[in-house]
């Protein structure tokens, strides 16, 4: 069960034993709803992706060292990863004469290791890739206009059977990708999106930023659930 179901039921001056008797009531209740067990298979995707999020973080964090860097001695590089490297790699080849030579070296330092990190993050790319290729639902997820590989896995190992769901507007809701609701006095209001769903997937799923087809959620049910696309 989610843990925010189960605080209604816990009486003050929290206890083991008074946890232990809330889990026992929460799970008594007919309307209670419950998290399916993860596989190990999702369980180790899951911490493939995060592996390869942390990387991401760092890489960014460089980036950014990398940008304020350049920027306290006069150089200004266009937005864009590709950009910033061509200009790291020109003030290599011919460093400017505000750049000092212990700089000079401190800016290769950190362009070696951006190298490093782009390579193991298009490694675990590769993996993610080759996974995705070897699995029917995430195949199948693939061919939904907005999803890649690393969506596609992301979605499977999160969502797991799918059929846990009765429908795709219940999967939205368990995404986070539904309005807020304030109802009080018998009149419903709907608020913004609300950013209740799991963080990860919503922060990699093209449908957040709206470039995707309105019924994706219906469409990842089907595909993850195995029903036939039609």
């Amino acid at each position: 069960m989610s843990p925010e179901y189960v605080i209604p039921y816990v009486k003050a001056h929290k206890n083991d034993e008074r946890d232990a008797e809330a889990i026992a009531e929460a799970a008594s209740r007919p309307t209670m709803r419950f998290v399916p067990v993860k596989t190990q298979g999702q369980s180790d995707l899951q911490s493939l992706h995060r592996a390869r999020e942390r990387l991401v973080g760092d890489r960014t964090a460089l980036i950014n060292h990398l940008r304020a860097l350049m920027l306290e001695r006069g150089t200004t590089a266009a937005k864009g990863r590709a950009r910033l490297w061509r200009e790291v790699r020109g003030l290599l080849a011919e460093p400017p004469v505000e750049f000092s030579r212990r700089i000079s070296l401190l800016v290769e330092d950190l362009a070696a290791d951006w190298a490093r990190l782009d390579a193991r993050i298009k490694a675990f790319d590769k993996e993610i890739a080759e996974i995705a290729r070897s699995d029917a639902a995430m195949r199948r997820l693939s061919t939904v206009p907005g999803i890649g590989p690393i969506n596609a896995t992301a979605l499977v190992a999160a969502i797991g059977d799918a059929r846990a769901f009765s429908r795709g507007r219940d999967l939205s809701a368990w995404l986070g990708l539904v309005p807020r609701q304030a109802t009080t006095g018998g009149k419903p209001r709907l608020l913004g999106i609300s950013k209740r769903g799991n963080r990860c997937l919503r922060k990699t799923w093209s449908m957040v930023h709206g470039r995707s087809c309105h019924d994706l959620p219906r469409r990842i049910h089907i595909s993850v659930a195995g029903f036939a696309t039609s």
